[in-house]
């Protein structure tokens, strides 16, 4: 039933792809935003309480209408569940239209539209970007945004709690930047655990999708990527993810301190400087490598369809008498 779940969902989502503006996840944003009203006082006991508060409101009613319907084998009724779960925490196509359109604009050379896209995307500054660092940020912003929207929920989904790991997931992951990012919130006691709590959270998701996309891309390169350049992002998750997809696809992603060389003082007593080549492998990005994450996204979340598919057929021929 997890295999077929996901791919109704999967199916579903690109018939009728649910916008991340949706009626929804404006009311999770809502209850958020109120927990952080109830309970900051600006320790970080305050924020453990908020986060328990707010998992335990989301998750107890998923997994006990969950555990309803398969407790009396309304076996319809919970796969239905399942697929509704599912289709509502993914988020493969949630900004898919962004990146689309910003590879249509680079493909016309509207390079203007493309910014403007862009910094409707991300939030950043784009006046003035030039198109490899258009093309970088929408390939990161795209690798990362479909780790956390897709692959991290896959794996959550698939352990015991079922769907109420689901939504612990794109909830925790919400709280981890609702609590953090926003310029009242930074440096704040009160989001520290959140950030911490998805930290452990995502901490195998990620390295399985750096894995799927070093399998399904160059492996070899993505290894390396991964092993000599993702502790170099400040966010270690992150680096994981841009650093082996990068690699898998041949293009250098991060910030010129991300993949900047090495200095050494040959001799303490000069100024002579000797340069390390150790930059990451790959070239510049560009617009090709736009097409070229649309490849790798795919061929990852085949793989991993595929692979629950045989662990989904190994259960059932296990399971039959």
């Amino acid at each position: 039933m997890t295999f077929l779940s996901i791919l109704c969902a999967l199916l579903i989502e690109q018939m009728k792809p649910l916008r991340a503006d949706n009626p929804i996840y404006a009311e999770i944003k809502s209850l958020a935003l109120r927990m952080e009203t109830w309970f900051n006082a600006g320790h970080s006991t305050h924020g453990r309480m908020g986060w328990f508060l707010m998992m335990a409101i989301l998750m107890v009613p998923t997994a006990a209408i969950y555990w309803v319907l398969r407790h009396y084998d309304w076996f319809l009724a919970a796969f239905a569940w399942n697929v509704l779960i599912v289709y509502l925490t993914l988020g493969f196509r949630h900004y898919s239209h962004y990146f689309t359109s910003i590879q249509l604009a680079l493909n016309a050379g509207d390079e203007a539209a493309a910014r403007a896209l862009l910094a409707e995307w991300t939030k950043l500054d784009t006046v003035g970007m030039e198109v490899t660092e258009i093309a970088r940020i929408a390939v990161e912003k795209s690798l990362v945004t479909t780790h956390r929207n897709v692959f991290g929920v896959f794996f959550w989904f698939l352990m015991p709690l079922g769907p109420a790991g689901a939504v612990m997931y794109r909830v925790s992951e919400h709280l981890a930047r609702a609590w953090n990012e926003p310029e009242h919130m930074r440096n704040e006691a009160f989001g520290q655990f959140a950030a911490r709590a998805f930290y452990w959270i995502d901490w195998i998701p990620v390295r399985l999708t750096a894995v799927a996309f070093a399998v399904v891309g160059n492996f070899e390169d993505a290894i390396y990527a991964w092993r000599n350049f993702a502790h170099r992002w400040s966010n270690e998750a992150i680096g994981i993810i841009l650093a082996a997809g990068g690699g898998a696809m041949g293009v250098r992603l991060g910030t010129p301190a991300e993949n900047a060389v090495k200095a050494q003082v040959v001799d303490a007593t000069t100024v002579d400087i000797e340069i390390e080549p150790d930059v990451m492998p790959g070239d510049e990005p560009s617009v090709r490598s736009l097409q070229s994450t649309v490849g790798l996204v795919w061929r990852a979340l085949l793989l991993w369809m595929m692979l629950l598919l045989l662990l989904s057929s190994a259960w059932w021929l296990g399971a039959s008498p």
